[in-house]
C-alpha cells in the first residue's frame, strides 16, 4: 500500500493537460457508432515526439503516431501506426503531412487530426520524448530485441547523437542477434529508417518495442514500477491527458491486457507515396474512405463500416491534391 500511495504521489507530477470532449472534433455519425460497435473501447492516442529537451506540449512534430485501441471487457488491445508522412487534413482544413499537426497544436490538434480524418473518438493521448523511452526502459531492466545486420550499421549512430543532446554516455552495440537492449539502445533502435523498409520499417520496430515494454511490465514489481515513476514523472519526461486513477488503472490491469494484432495507417496495399509540391515526400492514401473502412473492420471489427460524409470530403481532396505527384 506504501508503495501505491507514493506512486500516485510521483504520477501527481506528470504534465498534465485537462482535455474536455467539448473541445475535440468527433465527426458527428462516429457519436452513433459509440453505442453500438465501438461501444466498450478506449482508444488512446500515443506520441512520440523529436524531442531531447522535455518540449512535448508543441512546436515540435510527432516522431511517432499511434492508436492504442483496447477492448475493456476482454483486455484486448489493438496497435495501429499512422505513418508520420501521411497527407491528411490537419483538422484546421489545411493538408500536410499529418505529423506536422501536433508541431502546430500540440496534442489537442493532433488527436482532432486523427478524430476527422479517421473517424475516431479519441479524448486522451500520452506523450514521451526519446529521454522519457529511454528511462521507462532502463526501470524494467531493457528489453529483449533481435538486431539484424542492416540495423547494426545504424543503430550506434543514432545512439552517439542522442547521447550528445542528452548528455550521457551509451553502450555501443556491436553485434547481431537477439540481445538485450537498454533504454538508449533500443530507443535508437525505434528510429532507425534506413536499411530497407524507410519509415515504414521503422513504425514496425516502434511496436515491436512497444510490445516488449508492455509485456515486461507486465511481470514487473510494484518496486520497479514505482522506479519507472521516479525515473521519468520527476523529470518531465511524459505529458497525458490522464488523471492519476486512470494512471493507476491502467498499470493495475496491465496483466490482463494483450496485444492480439498491429498494422499500420493506410494499410499496405490501400497506399502509394510521392513527393507532393513543397510538402515533399508523403505517403499518400489511395483511398482514405477505403483505408478508413479497413481501419473500423481492423479496430472494432466492423465489417459494414460506412466512413462519415467528413472522410468522405477529406477523401475526395486527398485525391484531388495529389493525383498529379503519384502514379
Amino acid at each position: 500500500m506504501v508503495v501505491v500511495l507514493y506512486s500516485v504521489l510521483k504520477f501527481e507530477k506528470v504534465g498534465k493537460m485537462d482535455l474536455q470532449r467539448e473541445e475535440l472534433v468527433i465527426n458527428p455519425e462516429v457519436e452513433q457508432k459509440e453505442e453500438t460497435t465501438m461501444k466498450g473501447y478506449w482508444n488512446i492516442a500515443l506520441f512520440g515526439v523529436d524531442s531531447t529537451t522535455g518540449a512535448l506540449t508543441k512546436n515540435t512534430r510527432s516522431d511517432t503516431i499511434m492508436i492504442a485501441s483496447i477492448n475493456q471487457d476482454t483486455g484486448d488491445c489493438k496497435v495501429v501506426s499512422v505513418y508520420r508522412d501521411t497527407y491528411l487534413n490537419l483538422s484546421n482544413d489545411s493538408y500536410n503531412k499529418c505529423n506536422s499537426a501536433y508541431a502546430k497544436g500540440g496534442p489537442k490538434q493532433a488527436i482532432n487530426m486523427l478524430n476527422m480524418n479517421l473517424d475516431m473518438n479519441i479524448e486522451d493521448f500520452v506523450t514521451v520524448g526519446f529521454a522519457g523511452l529511454a528511462d521507462t526502459i532502463d526501470a524494467l531492466g531493457g528489453i529483449m530485441i533481435d538486431i539484424d545486420s542492416v540495423e547494426l550499421k545504424h543503430i550506434n549512430n543514432y545512439q552517439i547523437c542522442m547521447a550528445e543532446d542528452l548528455k550521457r554516455s551509451y553502450t555501443p552495440v556491436t553485434s547481431t542477434g537477439y540481445q538485450l537492449l537498454d533504454g538508449l539502445q533500443a530507443t535508437a533502435y525505434c528510429r532507425i529508417r534506413y536499411g530497407g523498409g524507410d519509415d515504414f520499417k521503422r513504425t514496425e520496430r516502434q511496436r515491436e518495442v512497444l510490445l516488449a515494454i508492455a509485456d515486461k511490465a507486465k511481470t514487473a514489481s510494484p518496486a520497479t514500477l514505482n522506479e519507472i515513476a521516479n525515473a521519468i514523472f520527476d523529470k518531465d519526461e511524459i505529458y497525458t491527458s490522464l488523471d492519476v486513477s486512470e494512471i493507476l488503472e491502467l498499470l493495475g490491469g496491465i496483466a490482463k491486457y494483450q496485444v492480439v494484432a498491429q498494422g499500420g495507417f493506410p494499410e499496405e496495399t490501400r497506399r502509394t507515396t510521392g513527393t507532393i509540391g513543397e510538402k515533399g515526400s508523403c505517403v499518400v492514401p489511395l483511398s482514405l474512405s477505403d483505408n478508413v473502412q479497413w481501419l473500423h473492420e481492423f479496430l472494432f471489427e466492423d465489417e459494414e463500416y460506412s466512413p462519415s460524409e467528413t472522410v468522405l470530403q477529406i477523401s475526395d481532396k486527398v485525391k484531388s491534391d495529389t493525383s498529379g505527384y503519384v502514379k
